[in-house]
């Protein structure tokens, strides 16, 4: 007997932690459904979506690269969040059609929440690279008030990037290198205000680069935050717990972002009490 399903695409697939992720939500929630990955090629992605609209178990799926921009063509409905980031990751069936959602800026924002709901006298954000994921967290960190300081290897790309998604904000832009060396900027008293370090590219990852960042950049009190999830505790963030700052891992954001979708394809919150257990799943 058929049972309702939601899966991720991508390719590659196989490396997705959704699957567990979802399936362990699942089970803890007691949902009698399924959730699992499948590998669309581009060539294929038209076909996909073609064939999951006439299946009565499909309740959508995850998206992954480098379908994001492309499944935007294919769906009838971009929420606007989604349609500002310029790219969607979660496609759901919805009032008998097809709506794309962008969970990665909720996911992202979903581990500084208490801090935001806090009162601050100025934000501001340092985000290190101008990419997809840059994206998401430059939209989620302009609608939270937050002034950033966006640093590429073109200074020009990450201009423009800000001007597109927030054209009247007063922000910044840098050279990569800027970060790199060291800086005998005096900090101002930071008492009531929120400042955020964050690596938003893959520099970091297990057999990439390592992230060339000098930490007299980071503002007293600061929270470090990396979406590097291999490894979990990238040398960024290391350095950061050394030095004393609040730091935030990479899982956050996938499983705020997975806690997201979830909701949309299954009706009903994910079970977040064993976040815990989740959590070592995902890293054994």
């Amino acid at each position: 007997m058929s049972k309702p399903y939601a899966e991720v695409i991508g390719d590659p697939i196989a490396h997705s932690k959704s699957p567990d992720i979802h399936g362990f939500w699942l089970k803890q929630a007691g949902i009698d459904a399924d959730y699992r990955h499948c590998h669309v090629r581009p060539e294929e992605l038209a076909d996909y979506i073609a064939k999951r609209r006439t299946d009565p178990d499909w309740r959508g799926c995850n998206v992954t690269m480098p379908h994001k921009q492309a499944v935007m063509a294919l769906v009838d409905r971009i929420d606007p969040v989604a349609a500002r980031i310029g790219a969607v990751n979660t496609v759901v069936v919805e009032n008998g059609g097809l709506a794309g959602y962008n969970t990665d800026a909720a996911g992202f924002l979903e581990p500084l929440q208490v801090e935001l709901a806090k009162t601050h006298y100025f934000r501001m954000a340092r985000i290190i690279g101008t990419g997809g994921a840059a994206r998401a967290i430059i939209t989620a960190l302009t609608d939270e008030g937050v002034v950033l300081v966006v640093a590429g290897r073109d200074p020009d790309k990450a201009r423009a990037l800000l001007d597109e998604l927030d054209p009247d904000g007063e922000h910044h832009v840098a050279p990569l290198s800027h970060f790199a060396e060291a800086t005998d900027f005096a900090f101002d008293d930071r008492e009531g205000c929120f400042d955020l370090i964050i690596n938003a590219t893959s520099l970091g990852m297990a057999g990439q680069a390592p992230l060339n960042f000098d930490f007299s950049h980071v503002p007293p009190g600061s929270i470090c935050y990396d979406i590097v999830t291999a490894p979990l505790e990238t040398p960024f963030l290391a350095e950061a717990k050394a030095r004393g700052f609040r730091t935030v891992d990479g899982l956050s954001m996938l499983i705020g972002q997975a806690a997201a979708a979830f909701e949309r394809f299954f009706g009903l919150p994910a079970p977040r009490d064993a976040d815990g257990e989740l959590r070592r799943i995902l890293t054994s």
